[in-house]
């Protein structure tokens, strides 16, 4: 069973908000049960799509899911949206509008699923979250915010009245997520700080990340967040080698174990994991590459080596 616990949120947070806090393959889902209408912001990774559902549905009890909406569409935020439109066909889904061509004639390599080496069943959508406008959230108005960083056509949410704010993977507690354009060889450390910068702008109260607990010191996560994307613009090899145990740490939380020859048969077949070795590793062969990357997952006790085998930890 995947990781999945009942966020503390309702010390922090409206009673129309349940956070589901799922661990790290799948982001956090924030539903908001208003009068009007129910609305679930992300919806984690396909190979938890069956408990998503489960959970919704408990939270629900009779009453229908009627929206989805997207802050980005990283396979770990819209994973479950297939199974959730199938659960309930009158749902209507919002995403960002940066994509909303990708989806309509879904391209997986666009989309960042075949270079990642991750998976997204293909869902449809119905309208797009313009960055500029609001939506009715629990039955008050959410702002919409670019957030372009982690990824260009990120969004997040704002609630001016409490300074609620989702902020997906633009600031977590302690951090931020990969920086993607990065990886593609697009200089985008300098979004990701106009994001942070934005952040602090609107003074958020209470944060909901996309992983991890809600937390309510968002002036520290910021400083930590900053120290971090300076390490990273000072020597960009070392996001180059946090992005490639980030995405190899990912798929062994999906694959729980896989022999060193499945590795590497996943790797060369993974575009991301090709760009990152040739532009910042490429002295390195890529047996030895991907044997120094499990050995760092090892010793952070992110994982185990037995034999030829590496053991999700």
């Amino acid at each position: 069973m995947p990781a999945m616990s009942p966020s503390p949120a309702h010390t922090l947070l409206p009673p129309e908000i349940t956070v589901l806090e799922r661990g790290w393959l799948s982001a956090n889902n924030i539903l908001f049960t208003g009068q009007r209408d129910t609305a679930l912001v992300d919806t984690g990774y396909c190979s938890h799509a069956d408990q998503t559902v489960e959970l919704v549905r408990a939270c629900l009890g009779d009453r229908p899911l009627d929206r989805v909406l997207n802050t980005h569409l990283h396979s770990d935020h819209c994973g479950g949206n297939a199974a959730l439109q199938r659960a309930w066909p009158a749902l209507r889904t919002a995403i960002p509008p940066g994509q909303a061509t990708h989806v309509r004639h879904w391209d997986p390599y666009a989309l960042s699923y075949t270079p990642t080496g991750q998976e997204c069943p293909p869902f449809r959508f119905d309208t797009v979250l313009e960055p500029g406008s609001c939506v009715l959230l629990g039955d008050k108005p959410w702002q919409v915010h670019a957030a372009p960083g982690h990824d260009p056509h990120s969004v997040v949410l704002f609630e001016p009245r409490a300074r609620l704010m989702i902020s997906a993977d633009a600031l977590w507690e302690n951090g931020f997520g990969v920086v993607f354009p990065e990886l593609e060889g697009d200089r985008a450390f300098a979004e990701v700080a106009a994001t942070l910068d934005l952040i602090e702008r609107l003074s958020p109260s209470v944060v909901i990340p996309g992983h991890g607990a809600v937390f309510a010191d968002a002036p520290r996560a910021l400083e930590v967040a900053r120290r971090r994307l300076d390490g990273f613009v000072r020597n960009p090899e070392k996001h180059a080698l946090y992005a490639a145990k980030v995405l190899l740490k990912y798929k062994l939380l999906e694959w729980q174990q896989i022999s060193m020859a499945d590795l590497s048969a996943w790797a060369a077949a993974t575009p991301y994991f090709g760009m990152l070795r040739e532009r910042h590793f490429g002295d390195q062969p890529e047996p030895e590459w991907l044997g120094s990357l499990a050995g760092e997952l090892v010793r952070s006790g992110a994982a185990v080596r037995q034999g030829d085998v590496l053991h999700n930890a």
